[in-house]
């Protein structure tokens, strides 16, 4: 029997529009942890060009070749989600850099992370933005973010909040 986290256990995850790499990445994760208990998903955008749209069509078609199907609304990232959010994962640097700004200390800080480190630490990679970029992008993007929603959901099944 696998570990279930022995308390709540909130994740997020930001992009630049909340259309494509952080829906994704929240529809993979919620799929992989939908046997466990206490644990939020949710994703945000740091622009609001999209604001109440869902996810491209892309990352639709792609999710659901997987049978993975994002039930989500574009929303921007407000201050508020640091109190919120037990880890905050972001997709490239410039998402680091903006959240990292809005971050109200150092223990706030702490909490954002470059989602690609879970699978390849240390090397600050970026998932590549797929918008507009077509069906071999996108399959890169999913690839990657399900390599990575793997690496964590494993902690969290384990007993952490990574």
């Amino acid at each position: 029997m696998k570990k279930l986290p022995a308390k709540e256990c909130r994740i997020l995850f930001v992009c630049l529009g909340n259309i494509c790499r952080s829906p994704m990445a929240e529809a993979l994760l919620k799929k992989k942890l939908k046997d466990v208990p206490g644990v939020e998903v949710d994703s945000a955008g740091l622009d609001h060009y999209h604001l109440g749209e869902p996810p491209c069509r892309l990352t639709m078609t792609e999710c659901a070749r997987h049978d993975c199907y994002p039930q989500h609304r574009a929303r921007l990232f407000k201050p508020e989600d640091f109190d919120r959010f037990d880890r905050i994962y972001v997709m490239d640097h410039y998402n680091l850099e903006t959240v990292l700004k809005m971050a109200p200390g150092e223990e706030a800080a702490k909490k954002v992370k470059l989602i690609l480190d879970e699978i390849y630490p240390g090397e600050h990679l970026e998932v590549p933005d797929p918008y507009m970029q077509g069906g071999e992008m996108i399959r890169t993007v999913y690839q990657l973010l399900d390599a990575a929603t793997d690496r964590i959901a494993e902690k969290i099944r384990a007993g952490a909040c990574p």
